[in-house]
């Protein structure tokens, strides 16, 4: 993972024997100073009466407090209050900068009570030791919010960071430069400035539901400026999503992105920012970066002061993937592979296929539903992996037990020893579907003599439990079984494959959907994993907001498949063609069968739940793709 959370977090918490940050402490900006760590933060006071909002109110200012280690920090201090008008009413989340022999810190003043756009505007504070302010100055003549200052000149000019109209959306993120220190907070400057914002404007939003708002204070890599910032995913709804979110600027050229990651890297999980004055935030207020690795400075559901790692040579290959992005499966056929006959057992529809490389040629063993929408499964073959040689005219596996009366659903198979194992989805049409397992031997399969052993529920009861396959090897004396309870995907490792009411598979919660990003709603299997150097490569669907059936790939450790490598941060497949877009159900790629042929990677897949298509990859390239989106350690 890119995102390592300091284990015993929060770093800061409210103290309740200081009135003035008793409630919280939240929104931390860092900077060095000599051999220490120093952290600005937000912090709320207790109740008290308010003399010019004339009640009894929390109020915010900024404190200090100082570490060698930048995780245990101690003196904790007032250092930016209420003094003047246009702060009257609250001192807000600082971003600290240093800058030749001065320290900025910007924070947003509230001067108006009951707050309001027009009282809410950016201040600045200065000081030359850490120990006092020397001055301070309204800066914007406008509602602003999250200033931040580059950490040096660029092209002999200051340049900050700052969130436009925050609180009269739409919100922009914008820019400004300046020749010179009191240039910062001229009225002047900022009323030609206003007349001219557009040009300014940095676009970040991937739709106007969506809220943005400037993060940590830029932080200098060889690759370009680092900007950690707040995404927040259905902002104007009774459900936001708020995440952390990166963006790469040019370094000569602020106003140039040069890459930025699709989804979040970052939401809340922990109780500590899901449990607060404001349920479910993370906030990226600070960053400082030491030994290739950033540390991210964040408030926690607006109430403490949290720390995580991030891992910077991954995070700039997750946002730099460039052409990578260009890579997916490609179609050789542009139609299905096979299609419904007018045999009943599969006349409805056809779909979802299970694959296996045996004797060079491809076994496909498919679903299909009849007429009264009863599930068989078929069987073709093709050698050349696209053009389809046989076709058998009789279903191969015809529900046999109670469990699967209705139908045998989403079969994967797998080789071990000289045994092909079948895992599917059962279903007798009035409880949960289970899964169950059957086999048969190796000869028989190639003989077309469909003698199938008894098959038996590995699933309990009362759950939902469906898309499973097995490892096509044992690891470490263990069997290997993935399959999907509810949303998510478990991953079981077993000494046998024996099953009874007290042994059925396990829930592990192994790979949850992710919040915010293309797979959000649903994952699961599509195919059993193939062996690579590198690693397994496990393909897998994911469920959009939008419903569509997207594939996605994960890269799991030889020796210890419950480890991921490697995720990609983009489906890989998605559906295009009309014959995935139209039919049974809509906007659906299900592959079920993966084989990998020399240098290529063959799925078989559902096409909108009615016809069946292939899809190559060339396995290089795929495996390029994880390594862009979270694998470092193979920079070697």
């Amino acid at each position: 993972m890119i995102v390592e959370r300091y284990k015993k977090n929060p770093i800061l918490k409210p103290n309740i024997k200081k009135y003035w940050e008793t409630t919280a402490v939240f929104n931390c900006s860092p900077v060095k100073k000599d051999n220490k760590i120093y952290l600005v933060y937000r912090a709320i006071s207790s109740n008290f009466y308010h003399n010019f909002a004339d009640k009894t109110m929390e109020q915010s200012i900024i404190g200090i407090t100082e570490s060698k280690d930048g995780i245990n920090f101690s003196k904790r201090k007032q250092f930016i209050y209420p003094e003047n008008d246009w702060e009257k009413f609250g001192c807000e989340d600082p971003r600290i900068t240093k800058i030749e022999d001065k320290y900025y810190i910007f924070y947003t003043a509230l001067s108006t009570f009951p707050f309001s756009a027009e009282g809410i505007k950016v201040a600045v504070a200065i000081s030359k030791d850490l120990k006092k302010i020397n001055e301070k100055h309204i800066v914007t003549t406008f509602n602003a919010k999250a200033m931040t200052l580059f950490p040096e000149k660029i092209n002999n000019k200051l340049w900050v960071l700052f969130s436009y109209n925050t609180d009269q959306p739409p919100t922009k993120i914008c820019f400004a430069s300046f020749d010179k220190e009191k240039d910062i907070w001229s009225k002047e400057y900022w009323e030609n400035w206003e007349k001219n914002s557009n040009k300014f404007s940095l676009s970040l939003q991937r739709n106007d539901k969506d809220h943005v708002e400037i993060g940590a204070a830029p932080i200098k890599t060889k690759k370009g400026w680092l900007l950690l910032y707040s995404y927040i995913q259905n902002y104007f709804t009774h459900t936001p999503l708020f995440g952390i979110e990166a963006v790469l600027l040019d370094l000569k050229n602020p106003l140039k992105v040069i890459g930025r990651t699709k989804g979040p890297i970052m939401i809340p999980a922990e109780y500590y920012e899901k449990i607060g004055i404001v349920p479910n935030i993370v906030f990226p207020s600070g960053a400082l970066l030491k030994d290739n690795k950033i540390h991210l400075y964040y408030g926690a559901a607006d109430t403490v002061c949290s720390l995580a790692f991030i891992d910077l040579s991954s995070l700039l290959d997750e946002m730099l993937q460039g052409k990578l992005d260009e890579l997916s499966f490609k179609r050789p056929l542009k139609k299905p592979l096979l299609e419904s006959t007018n045999n009943k057992w599969e006349k409805k529809a056809v779909f979802n296929p299970a694959a296996i490389y045996l004797n060079e040629k491809v076994h496909i063993i498919y679903r299909t539903t009849s007429e009264d929408n009863k599930s068989y499964l078929g069987y073709a073959t093709t050698k050349d992996g696209i053009k389809i040689d046989y076709r058998d005219k009789k279903p191969i596996y015809s529900p046999r037990e109670n469990f699967e009366k209705v139908g045998c659903e989403d079969p994967r198979i797998t080789k071990i020893g000289n045994k092909i194992y079948m895992l599917y989805t059962a279903y007798d049409g009035i409880n949960f579907p289970r899964i169950a397992l059957t086999n048969i031997k190796e000869e028989d399969f190639i003989n077309k003599k469909w003698k199938w052993s008894k098959s038996k529920l590995i699933s309990p009861a009362n759950i939902d439990d469906k898309d499973a396959c097995l490892f096509p090897e044992k690891i470490n004396g263990k069997y290997y079984i993935l399959h999907r309870i509810e949303n998510g995907i478990d991953l079981s490792a077993r000494s046998k494959l024996s099953f009874n009411i007290l042994n059925y598979l396990e829930e592990n919660n192994w790979m949850e959907p992710r919040k915010g990003w293309w797979d959000c709603e649903k994952v699961g299997v599509a195919a059993p994993p193939i062996k690579t150097k590198k690693g397994w490569i496990l393909l897998y669907h994911g469920i959009s907001k939008n419903h569509s059936y997207n594939v996605g790939a994960v890269l799991l450790d030889l020796k210890d498949p419950f480890k991921i490598i490697a995720k990609t941060d983009k489906p890989i497949f998605v559906p295009e063609e009309s014959y995935e877009k139209e039919g049974v159900t809509r906007n659906v790629v299900f592959p079920c069968g993966a084989v990998g042929i020399k240098d290529k990677i063959f799925i078989y897949y559902g096409a909108a739940d009615k016809v069946i298509g292939v899809a190559t990859i060339k396995i290089n390239e795929l495996l390029k793709k994880l390594y862009a989106c979270r694998c470092s350690k193979w920079k070697k």
